[in-house]
């Protein structure tokens, strides 16, 4: 059970079970939908208990007569139904759902296990949830940093071709410095990679029978069979480009399908920065002067925060609403310091 009081157990217990039946729902997986759909019931039951918990005891808090999916709830679950389950599971993770090992590339003891060289060999593909949260964080970086330029550079200067010139500046700089970055660290990460991969290539070319006898350790230590393990790992060997697959990801913890592309990750840094770097330009950007256009910004670069802060609240797991208006006010803060900042500094030269 969840810990807290009964009523909060009830509510995550229901909450979860609620989104247990969207995860089935987008699921074309039958055996993985007969999963989630399990442990939707197993929540209810659970909920069930925290009900019981409450009504025995006179000093708790009484349970809502329904259950109500909160707004993350309900972003989560069309973003379920857009993207798929695999591809959202670690805002899942986040919202504390079980069972999501089943999208993991590892065998995990306590789960199925692979009982022929296709359920081993299979090839998984990435996980959308790490780019869209990267792609959430980017956004965020990009208006924060260029807002807080652009309100500096009003606060100092009214002209607003000065103001919009610096700010191109701040998006273009910006968004170049995270995809080298990006790049960089990509490019590295998937080198040192791609020479493990190597090796293991190697030694399954030298060693084919000592590294199927290994594989076979791994999964036996995990609960399968030792004579299973080894007879299936005998059939993997075989086929060398699914052997190193496997021997990669269980040996070294690498799966082929999440190295990465450096080009790729530097034009996501790209994009993503300077989306967000643009909101606040966008009034200068539109031939907009003076007053008006330092408040257009500030309206767009605040509602924006909002809509960044409800998106950051589904990794987190925090309330949503709560999390949009805690951006809200941390980028205000930055703001208006800024143009304060800016502001004292254009009387200073004046």
């Amino acid at each position: 059970m969840s810990q807290g009081s009964p009523t909060e157990g009830w509510l995550h217990e229901k909450e979860s079970a609620w989104l247990y039946r969207r995860v089935a729902v987008a699921e074309p997986d039958v055996r993985k939908r007969q999963l989630f759909e399990q442990l939707a019931t197993a929540a209810e039951e659970q909920a069930r208990l925290w009900e019981s918990a409450a009504a025995r005891d006179p000093a708790a808090q009484s349970v809502p007569r329904a259950f109500y999916p909160s707004l993350r709830d309900r972003i989560v679950a069309r973003l379920v139904g857009w993207l798929g389950p695999r591809a959202m599971r670690s805002v899942l993770a986040a919202m504390k759902l079980r069972g999501l090992s089943v999208y993991s590339g590892a065998v995990v003891a306590g789960h199925t296990m692979p009982t022929t060289v296709s359920d081993i060999g299979a090839r998984h593909r990435r996980s959308l949830g790490g780019n869209l949260r990267a792609t959430v964080f980017g956004i965020n970086d990009g208006l924060l940093a260029n807002a807080g330029l652009v309100m500096g550079v009003s606060g100092a200067s009214g002209a607003s071709a000065i103001v919009l010139i610096t700010g191109a500046a701040g998006l273009l700089a910006g968004a170049l410095s995270m995809a080298a970055g990006e790049y960089v660290s990509v490019r590295s990460q998937r080198e040192m990679y791609e020479h493990q991969i190597a090796l293991e290539k190697a030694e399954i070319a030298e060693y084919p029978h000592e590294e199927a006898e290994e594989l076979a350790l791994i999964y036996a230590a995990r609960g399968m069979p030792l004579d299973q393990a080894r007879d299936v790992c005998r059939k993997l060997i075989a086929r060398p480009r699914d052997a190193l697959d496997v021997l990669a990801r269980e040996e070294l913890g690498i799966s082929a399908d999440t190295l990465g592309s450096p080009v790729g990750a530097a034009v996501a840094s790209f994009l993503s920065f300077a989306v967000g770097a643009a909101v606040p330009l966008l009034p200068f950007v539109l031939g907009w002067t003076g007053g008006p256009a330092v408040i257009a910004a500030a309206v767009l670069t605040a509602a924006t925060l909002f809509v960044v802060g409800l998106a950051i609240s589904l990794f987190t797991g925090r309330h949503a609403v709560r999390g949009g208006l805690r951006m809200v006010l941390i980028g205000t803060a930055a703001a208006a310091l800024t143009y304060a900042l800016g502001r004292s500094l254009g009387l200073a030269l004046h």
